[in-house]
């Protein structure tokens, strides 16, 4: 009897260790996005993202994150220096349909928004941005066009989100 308390008191304990573990250590894109993000922009996955076509793509990390990797066809507008004024010249029907990423999803909302606020009605944030296309093992390309296993990771604590690359710093 003793012993299936202590058993049945482990298997109480073990969830509640794990996720102080998980919380201190090892921050998830999921928890990361909820702790961050409002959600203003709608997600679209990677995996939906990789099966649909017809979209724009629309990378908002710095230039050198760009460089290192980007999803394919994907137009720079990065984030600091972000100027609506260019997009919606190169875009002027305001209902095409465009996707916004970065490195997890938390700059690519901001710029989202203001591209909800300019007037488009199709915008959408990928969830997990390219750490979360690339560790579901999609491509991603250099400037030159090559694929590249390489992911610009923009700091040592958001590298830890991205399991399935060459980390660049």
């Amino acid at each position: 009897m003793k012993s299936l308390r202590r058993v049945n008191s482990l298997g109480l304990l073990l969830p509640v260790w794990f996720g102080m573990l998980s919380a201190c250590g090892q921050p998830s894109i999921e928890s990361t996005l909820e702790r961050l993000n409002r959600e203003s922009v709608p997600y679209i996955s990677a995996e939906e993202l990789n099966s649909t076509t017809g979209q724009i793509l629309l990378d908002t990390r710095s230039k050198d994150e760009y460089e290192v990797s980007h999803l394919q066809g994907a137009k720079w507008v990065g984030y600091k220096k972000f100027d609506i004024d260019e997009v919606l010249e190169a875009y002027p029907d305001k209902n095409t349909p465009m996707v916004v990423y970065c490195s997890v999803g938390v700059r690519s909302e901001n710029i989202g928004e203001k591209l909800q606020n300019a007037g488009y009605t199709d915008v959408k944030n990928l969830y997990g941005g390219i750490f979360e296309w690339k560790n579901k093992d999609f491509l991603v390309y250099t400037p030159e066009g090559n694929s590249t296993e390489k992911v610009h990771v923009y700091g040592r604590r958001w590298g830890r989100l991205l399991h399935n690359a060459e980390k660049i710093y």
